[in-house]
């Protein structure tokens, strides 16, 4: 598989932002989540291809824009559906289906048939879950930085207590890749982008 460089996803970004802002604000997320995710691979024993998890870091929240009006303004309402339209995107861009797996699967640490179900979310009945070791690291990395106005980096025990108010699986979940992968250091993070830590 060809996996894009990092000059062709920030062109894809760059195509697919409705605003400078809009931008700024995803792509920068996306960077920060795969420098956290290269930071998490190299100190782990694990055997993820770290190319396809930089590309899968740097493309995971490419559907993001879709969900910004004419305005700029955000649809918080059904951000849920942002992964799901991120596959969307990608597979329009003819990105291979293991690319395109990193929008739809990383939001929280999973969606399951039952949670679209129960909880009415407004995307397609059906199972997001990271499966392979590439997938489960950048869903893991993406916990640690937020999006939010103003952007900021987030706590090991900040991004479990997030989790837990979607059942105790979801925290138990996350628990066991912390186990697996560690605590990054986030500080370096802080230092560069001059985001607070929650």
């Amino acid at each position: 598989m060809q996996v894009p460089s990092d000059d062709e996803i920030r062109a894809l970004h760059a195509k697919h932002a409705p605003t400078p802002e809009a931008f700024d604000r995803v792509y920068t997320h996306c960077v920060i989540v795969a420098d956290i995710a290269g930071r998490l691979l190299a100190d782990s024993n694990s055997a993820a291809d770290p190319a396809l998890v930089r590309a899968g870091s740097l493309l995971h929240d490419i559907g993001v824009y879709r969900l910004y009006n004419a305005a700029g303004t955000l649809d918080h309402a059904h951000y849920i559906r942002h992964g799901v339209l991120g596959r969307e995107v990608l597979t329009e861009e003819g990105l291979p289906e293991a690319l395109c797996r990193f929008c739809s699967c990383h939001t929280g640490v999973g969606i399951t048939r039952e949670d679209v179900r129960t909880q009415d979310l407004p995307i397609p009945e059906a199972d997001y879950l990271a499966e392979s070791e590439e997938e489960q690291l950048v869903m893991f990395a993406d916990k640690f930085h937020s999006k939010s106005e103003p952007s900021r980096l987030v706590s090991a025990p900040t991004a479990a207590d997030r989790l837990r108010r979607f059942g105790e699986e979801k925290e138990l979940l996350f628990k066991t890749l912390l186990d697996r992968y560690g605590e990054p250091d986030l500080r370096p993070f802080q230092e560069r982008y001059g985001h607070v830590l929650v």
